[in-house]
């Protein structure tokens, strides 16, 4: 089966700025107005969905967007971009109020919806907030799962459903209107665990990677393989996307700028790179980027961009969520629409 070629923008709804060089570091604070316009305008470029964290407490000051309401905004405020939450947790929301949500989204979004399902990541947030958080993963795929079978009966019977499960339970329960896309909007795992693996395979269509070196990526994908070999179901049948960093410039001169920018936003007492090749970067006594960038960031210009992404694609990687590292700058979201973007369109 073979899937387009595809560009998300991840919206940058947390700040956390400086030297770890996460997601969003020349972000100084978050701005709420700043975060939507970023995403109305990745939509007005023609980038292919807009993507959400989803957590309660992260970043700077533990400021985060809530990922639904945010994503329901972006629903009414965009016209063309698939929507999805990055890694959903499971235990913010009860699986039948989420099937609701979800339709509910699906419908006013015009069938846009990508439901990226997961466990959740950070057991602190949860606890804050009163959340159940069973202390595993396998301990806590069985709840994701009773969850999605919940979910799928809500999306498919015509008729009000009664669900008695082991943890979750329903009473002639009615989840109308019914999402758009049918059979159910498109359902995404992203944990390279063998259980996650196995729930891809059986019920996935979409399998995603976080930011990692390519001999991981390829070790991920002969994961996947394996997986889906044990069910019996073809792998290219399931959309391989990479959650990954970019900071792309015009020349070296514009990329070592950004990076500096980033440094001195660095908070007293928090790490920056050490390495000698990434300090000679930063300096100017070298152009080479250093390791700490090109290991798992996709970094430099159009043209070095457009090769880092076409190794990926060669693994079977055709989705691209990408966080743009100098944002809330528009200009790498800019310059990646004009000069690579369309040399994969078809």
């Amino acid at each position: 089966m073979q899937h387009p070629i595809q560009f998300g923008f991840c919206v940058p709804i947390f700040a956390l700025p400086g030297g770890q060089l996460f997601r969003t570091p020349s972000y100084a604070a978050l701005d709420v107005h700043s975060a939507l316009a970023l995403a109305r305008a990745a939509d007005s470029l023609g980038y292919d969905s807009l993507w959400v964290a989803d957590h309660l407490m992260l970043g700077k000051d533990d400021a985060i967007m809530e990922g639904w309401t945010t994503l329901a905004a972006l629903a009414g405020s965009t016209r063309q971009a698939k929507l999805g939450i990055i890694h959903q947790a499971h235990f913010f929301r009860h699986p039948s109020v989420a099937a609701k949500m979800i339709a509910t989204l699906d419908q006013i979004s015009g069938g846009r919806f990508i439901y990226f399902i997961d466990t959740g990541t950070r057991p602190g947030e949860h606890k804050a907030y009163g959340l159940t958080y069973p202390d595993t993963l396998e301990a806590r795929m069985p709840y994701l799962l009773e969850g999605l079978d919940l979910t799928l009966q809500l999306w498919s019977t015509e008729q009000p459903l009664t669900f008695t499960g082991q943890y979750y339970h329903v009473e002639n329960a009615v989840c109308e209107p019914k999402p758009v896309t049918q059979p159910h909007p498109p359902i995404w795992f992203g944990e390279p665990h063998p259980v996650t693996l196995e729930a891809c395979a059986r019920y996935g269509q979409g399998g995603n990677s976080v930011p990692v070196s390519l001999p991981e990526l390829r070790h991920r994908i002969a994961a996947l393989t394996d997986a889906c070999q044990a069910v019996g179901r073809d792998v290219d049948e399931i959309e391989k996307s990479l959650e990954v960093q970019i900071l792309i410039a015009p020349d070296r001169d514009a990329l070592r700028e950004r990076v500096r920018e980033m440094i001195a936003l660095t908070v007293p007492g928090t790490s920056t790179p050490q390495a000698p090749d990434f300090q000679a970067f930063i300096d100017g006594d070298s152009d080479e980027l250093p390791v700490y960038l090109t290991d798992t960031w996709l970094v430099g210009t159009p043209d070095e961009v457009i090769e880092q992404l076409r190794e990926r694609m060669a693994l079977g990687f055709t989705h691209f969520m990408l966080w743009f590292v100098d944002a809330p700058r528009e200009d790498g979201l800019r310059l990646f629409s004009e000069r690579v973007a369309p040399v994969f369109r078809t």
